[in-house]
């Protein structure tokens, strides 16, 4: 369309030309055309080429090991196997511990593996400092047999009795306290103290979301933060 209206101005504004002449400028135009459209041809076809692998789905470089979740310590692919076997939460494994040994309160307790078969290792001990173990299944929550510890001599009791009395925070507020501060899984409370001769908690946070774990010492009578450690192995 462009090339006749260019055509119909450039005959007003000439003289008619011979027949053969019009022949000659036909011939000349029809070769332009059929040039134009072999260019256009072309063009189209490597427009479409190009087109093509664009479009053709591209190959996704593979996920760094970090973005997959796999770049972890050996510690943390151990947590990351075995916080989620067990069924059984720390305070419910606590309680049934407590109450497999009569008049006895909690002193620690720690999730274990292996994966299959997860299990919580507790212990508790009577007024007088006596402490027991008992081993609570992670999965089903029954406890296994007691056992008194056999290496326990009279200043050991003495100390543990001690602490049991001046720890007027219990357990799961001390695992409140620390879950308040990180979201994630208990998986370890120890009673112990402090260089003062204070008794604390140690309570062990662990997140999924890369299966760190942060330790908070609490001060067992008042609830106190006294420490805060990530470990990053």
């Amino acid at each position: 369309m462009v090339t006749k209206r260019s055509s119909s101005a450039r005959r007003r504004r000439s003289p008619a030309v011979s027949r053969g002449t019009g022949v000659l400028c036909a011939a000349a135009v029809a070769g332009a055309l059929l040039t134009g459209c072999g260019s256009d041809d072309k063009d189209r076809g490597a427009s479409t080429g190009a087109g093509e692998e664009a479009a053709a789905p591209a190959t996704s470089a593979p996920a760094s090991a970090t973005e997959s979740g796999e770049n972890l310590t050996e510690d943390q692919a151990e947590r990351k196997d075995l916080v989620p076997k067990a069924k059984v939460g720390y305070d419910k494994a606590l309680r049934t511990a407590v109450a497999a040994v009569p008049k006895s309160m909690p002193v620690s307790i720690e999730l274990k593996g292996p994966p299959d078969s997860p299990r919580w290792d507790a212990e508790v001990a009577t007024d007088d400092g006596t402490e027991h173990t008992v081993r609570v299944d992670a999965v089903t929550g029954k406890a296994g047999q007691t056992r008194a510890k056999d290496d326990q001599d009279a200043d050991d009791k003495r100390q543990l009795a001690d602490w049991l009395k001046k720890a007027t925070v219990t357990a799961p507020q001390a695992a409140k306290t620390a879950t308040d501060k990180k979201k994630g899984t208990v998986t370890s409370i120890e009673l112990d103290d402090t260089d003062q001769g204070v008794p604390k908690w140690s309570v062990d946070v662990v997140t999924s979301d890369d299966w760190k774990k942060t330790t908070y010492d609490i001060d067992a009578t008042n609830r106190k933060v006294l420490r805060e450690h990530v470990d990053r192995d």
